[in-house]
């Protein structure tokens, strides 16, 4: 049992909030209660978000790409010493990267994760025994760390916009449909090492890394699951998409697939004010990583017409070169005011903005993950998320100006637990595996950088 101080319930604000919980699922809530010797206490409890979408080996070359050399950098060059990176990566690299992204996504409040893992297989592209090797490396950091975890396979064929090779640095992420459809099979069958919570979705990564012949294929064999994809995240895969199929990338999706809401479209950052209105329509969340699209350059996603036909969202950490939900946030806002030169831009009406995108990205994350989540209310999961508003950024705040402190004031130390699915894994602001994590992926990008 959780006793709060104070709860942000779906009817709002209460006090004295008893949470009840069985086998990860919230089974009662009682307010204006005492709190009983044996609960838990902890003075804000909230809704906790999930991590719609992050490519987890990354996080081990932040820092690594922030040197500017002659000519101008830009997505592509940077993707270029990616590839570079990665082809070095040994699979306990990668459940020991994973595991360190974890813990420090839980500790800045996120409950789950969705894992967009387009790394299959061994350097040159050569096949592991199992198939599946990689992405049971990443089931046994998310075991490790407690976090709920929503996994999807990547679809890479193509290196390319009309079906160009694979070139030396994609081939580790390269399958045809037979190939990759044998590896989502062998994911689904190893995913009983996790948590009842877990998911397991599909994820073609970008309509220039596949066909539209292969993307049928693949969606005709995924009639269930969350379908997450990369669309229109700069202005040269728009231009190749669109010279290849004829139609802008969003344009194209829409007008060829069943796209509803169990879709995630990734960044969506270059879209049409029509474009922007339709995707709204359809119900896919559109999965925003806005301090990675700030690190890349990809440009500011269209918010405030989005919001306006009522479209859903959620955030993620992408590359994870800084994990901070709160700066996710944050940045997905001043986004829009340096673009706009406006003030509280992302909210419908009138109203608070740190509450409506708190709230917009609990609801979205949990659409787009696949988890009953989202809320606090009776029968969702417990995914929940305490903090400390006596901290000095919120202490001055009503009630109502809680989440406008969160967003646009607090650092991430206000986070003191994290439960997903009911597992306790940050307590005190710490999460209870992170001695052992961080050891083990100090060892391992010891290694790692010594190869490179």
């Amino acid at each position: 049992m959780i006793h709060a101080r104070h709860a942000l319930l779906s009817s709002g604000w209460a006090q004295d909030v008893l949470v009840a919980i069985d086998d990860g699922i919230i089974t009662a809530i009682t307010c204006d209660t005492p709190c009983p010797r044996d609960a838990t206490q902890v003075d804000t409890l909230l809704p906790a978000l999930g991590n719609l979408h992050s490519h987890s080996f990354q996080r081990a070359m932040a820092g690594m790409t922030e040197y500017r050399k002659q000519g101008r950098d830009s997505f592509w060059t940077w993707r270029d010493l990616m590839y570079r990176f990665m082809d070095r990566l040994t699979p306990e690299q990668i459940e020991a990267i994973a595991a360190l992204v974890f813990v420090e996504m839980q500790e800045a409040g996120y409950a789950s994760v969705g894992e967009f893992h387009y790394v299959h297989h061994q350097t040159g592209g050569i096949a592991y025994e199992d198939p599946a090797e990689l992405s049971l490396r990443i089931y046994a950091a998310a075991s490790r760390t407690g976090i709920g975890l929503t996994h999807l396979p990547v679809l890479y064929t193509y290196g390319g916009a009309g079906r160009v090779a694979l070139s030396q640095g994609q081939l580790r992420f390269g399958n045809d449909v037979d190939g990759y459809l044998a590896l989502v099979e062998a994911a689904r069958e190893g995913m009983t090492c996790l948590p009842g919570d877990a998911r397991l979705g599909i994820a073609p990564h970008s309509l220039r890394a596949t066909s539209p012949e292969d993307l049928e294929a693949v969606l005709r064999q995924s009639a269930d699951g969350p379908v997450h994809i990369h669309i229109a995240e700069q202005p040269k895969e728009v231009d190749d998409i669109a010279s290849w199929l004829g139609q802008r990338p969003v344009e194209w999706l829409l007008a060829h697939a069943d796209v509803d809401s169990r879709w995630c479209l990734i960044h969506a950052t270059h879209m049409t004010e029509g474009e922007t209105r339709a995707m709204a329509q359809t119900g896919a969340v559109a999965g925003l990583c806005p301090i990675t699209e700030a690190n890349l350059g990809d440009g500011p996603f269209n918010g405030a017409s989005y919001l306006a036909a009522n479209g859903a969202f959620g955030i993620g950490s992408d590359s994870n070169v800084n994990i901070s939900l709160i700066e996710e946030l944050r940045t997905l806002e001043y986004s829009q005011r340096l673009r706009d030169l406006a003030r509280n831009v992302l909210v419908s009406g009138e109203g608070s903005v740190g509450h409506g995108l708190y709230t917009g990205a609990a609801r979205g994350g949990a659409r787009a993950l696949g988890r009953n989540a989202g809320e606090i209310a009776e029968q969702r999961l417990a995914d929940l998320v305490a903090i400390d508003s006596t901290d000095p950024t919120l202490c001055a705040l009503s009630r109502d100006q809680i989440l406008d402190g969160l967003v646009f004031a607090a650092k991430d130390r206000v986070v003191t637990d994290l439960w997903s699915a009911g597992r306790h894994s940050v307590k005190e602001g710490r999460h209870v595996a992170r001695d052992g994590v961080v050891a083990a992926y100090r060892a391992a990008v010891t290694d790692l950088v010594a190869s490179l």
